[in-house]
């Protein structure tokens, strides 16, 4: 493991972040992947943050709202099935971690784990959360959600960001 300035990453994770990462989340008992394509890294509140998108229609959701953490796992390596199995089937449902063929790896500094792939690893404590409000949405994004299944708009504060080789 080598910790790197996630700022020094930035373009390279978000590149990956668009073909698919992961965020895992665990609250209690319950733990969760899902895949995302949707985020941010940058610096707001004189931190560095990342945010992250979860629909309120996905079981990753119900976990995230009662969690204090988060992490994204940004695979470097082909994990293309992973990342689709992951984005279609529901953790309601499914036990993703062994159909996906993923194995977790305790985290450094937060209590939801990572995916253990060689990748670049976002260590995230939520500070704040904001659902968005569709009267507030610009028209032209409207027909990213024909089912009106708007994200809730996780921020968490980056605790540490690392690669895995």
């Amino acid at each position: 493991m080598k910790i790197i300035d996630y700022m020094a990453v930035a373009e390279e994770a978000m590149a990956q972040i668009k073909k698919g990462a992961f965020l895992t989340v665990k609250a209690g008992e319950a733990l969760n992947t899902m895949a995302i394509g949707w985020a941010t890294i940058g610096f707001v509140w004189n931190k560095p943050i990342m945010m992250a998108a979860v629909r309120k229609s996905r079981h990753t959701f119900d976990i995230i709202q009662k969690a204090r953490d988060f992490t994204v796992s940004v695979p470097l390596t082909d994990m293309h099935d992973a990342i689709m199995c992951c984005g279609t089937k529901s953790g309601r449902d499914y036990e993703k971690f062994k159909e996906c063929n993923l194995e977790i790896k305790e985290a450094q500094k937060v209590v939801s784990p990572i995916i253990n792939t060689p990748g670049l690893h976002f260590e995230c404590k939520i500070v704040f959360k904001a659902a968005i409000d569709p009267a507030h949405l610009a028209e032209e994004y409207e027909k990213l959600y024909p089912r009106k299944d708007y994200h809730t708009l996780y921020f968490g504060e980056i605790q540490e960001c690392y690669e895995i080789e």
